[in-house]
């Protein structure tokens, strides 16, 4: 099992530059878990696409469910006072602590495409790097 942010799980369903290594991660590991916020995080990305016009409604649903059902079962509420306690020491958002409370919470790695995370929390966190794999 491991923790993924929600930029992590946008790679694996919406064509870009880390689509290619978000897939081989799930391959390797399909176990994701994430804080409950993901979903919300998620519907975001995916307006935000719409919007670009870049996905349809349609898709944007299908994406949702799909995400939904991988992570069905490992979606989790964190300590609001960890959080704010990781919040304050590295000076990263609450919403990016969420992911690392849930990573030291379940004592597995946390894998993001935010290199600022990573660097604020070497120990916890690991970069999901670019490949030259195409999916």
């Amino acid at each position: 099992m491991i923790v993924v942010d929600t930029n992590v799980i946008a790679y694996l369903y919406l064509p870009g530059d880390r689509t290619a290594a978000a897939d081989a991660l799930c391959r390797t590991d399909s176990e994701w878990s994430a804080p409950l916020l993901w979903r919300s995080e998620l519907r975001n990305v995916l307006a935000t696409q719409m919007r670009a016009r870049r996905i349809d409604l349609d898709t944007a649903r299908a994406i949702q469910s799909e995400a939904e059902q991988l992570l069905r079962g490992r979606e989790f509420a964190v300590d609001s006072a960890e959080v704010l306690r990781l919040a304050a020491e590295s000076g990263c958002s609450a919403y990016d602590s969420e992911f690392v409370t849930l990573a030291d919470y379940l004592d597995v790695p946390l894998y993001s495409a935010d290199r600022r995370l990573v660097e604020r929390f070497p120990g916890r966190a690991r970069l999901l790097e670019l490949t030259d794999q195409h999916p």
